[in-house]
């Protein structure tokens, strides 16, 4: 399906939008539960003021929950916006489900080299509700794609009139149509009547060399959190694993404050070290993990020392999500903290 926009003749901005399914395309009754029934082309039928801003064509590549949703998925729609914008588009809108959209956005961010921009989106509420937010969510994210200033800028994230970077943003809470931020640096820009405004670009990308998809299905990157007076079981059981053969091929610590653990598990984590790639992500959310302040046993410090990569600016979804694409494109473990800034 396809809206023309613009007057006779006019060059207008043709934006491909992939639909995944989500939130945004969920109805039915709020008793037994809603579900993704919409298609693509209902999203974009649903959203006035689309034709005043570009040619808009849909298409549906998923229908899940954002939960569902696999690497395999990601790798697929990947490949699939590679292919539009390689066809002609000039910027393409992802529709998904906002529980997985900070992580999903994240690695499109990792392995898409190109300028052209990519926006990603959402509902909080589902379309049949009082105050549905994915029509405005829909319209806004074109409105991003496309505009000039979106163009390389990396993968973004639209909800509520902000403009986030893939590489910073996290759900904040579990509902609400403004659960979105980015605690580090604030939102990019806003769409302000329409107009886009974007007033920081993120200063550094990398994308991730070409990934094996699969290796990508086989690989295993688990997440540690650590407690208050942490009894060592999970890790026990991942220390298990790994001497059994059947463990993770990397880890990452979600640890305390600026990147520290009670003294009782820093033998461990030090051994699991010398065999796979254990990275050190802060549990807070915000700021980066500490190498150099605390030298305590369990400090950053001493973590740092003992083999542990910091996990520098990246929460633990995301470090892991980093680590899985590094190790399925084949990236050496010297190589891997390099990433990690």
């Amino acid at each position: 399906m396809t809206h023309e926009g613009g007057s006779e003749g006019a060059q207008r901005p043709r934006v491909h939008v992939l639909a995944l399914g989500g939130t945004i395309a969920m109805t039915g009754e709020l008793g037994p539960g809603v579900t993704p029934r919409l298609t693509a082309e209902d999203l974009l039928a649903a959203t006035p003021g689309l034709d005043a801003v570009a040619d808009v064509q849909a298409e549906q590549l998923r229908q899940l929950p954002s939960a569902a949703l696999t690497r395999a998925d990601l790798l697929a729609t990947a490949r699939r916006i590679i292919e539009v914008l390689d066809a002609g588009a000039d910027a393409v809108v992802v529709t998904q489900g906002t529980d997985t959209i900070e992580e999903t956005a994240f690695a499109l961010d990792l392995v898409l080299p190109g300028p052209q921009p990519v926006v990603v989106t959402g509902a909080m509420r589902p379309a049949n509700v009082a105050g549905a937010d994915g029509p405005a969510s829909l319209l806004a994210a074109v409105q991003v794609a496309a505009s000039p200033a979106a163009r390389g800028a990396g993968v973004l994230v639209v909800f509520d009139e902000q403009i986030h970077a893939a590489s910073r943003v996290r759900k904040g809470r579990a509902s609400s149509p403004g659960a979105f931020t980015s605690p580090d640096t604030g939102p990019l820009g806003w769409v302000v009547e329409g107009e886009v405004h974007v007033l920081a670009v993120p200063s550094r990308r990398r994308t991730v060399p070409d990934v094996d998809a699969a290796l990508l299905e086989r690989i295993r990157v688990g997440v540690l959190p650590v407690q208050l007076d942490d009894d060592g079981l999970l890790l026990d059981a991942v220390v298990g694993l790994d001497r059994d053969g059947r463990g993770f091929d990397a880890l990452v610590v979600e640890a305390f404050g600026g990147g520290n653990v009670p003294p009782s598990l820093v033998g461990d984590l030090a051994s699991l070290a010398t065999r796979i790639p254990v990275v050190l992500t802060t549990r807070t959310g915000a700021g980066m993990v500490h190498t150099a302040t605390y030298g305590y046993p369990g400090g950053g410090v001493d973590l740092v020392r003992a083999g542990l990569i910091p996990g520098g600016w990246l929460d633990a979804r995301k470090a892991r999500l980093l680590l899985t694409l590094l190790l399925a494109a084949g990236v050496g473990r010297d190589e891997l903290a390099e990433w990690f800034v």
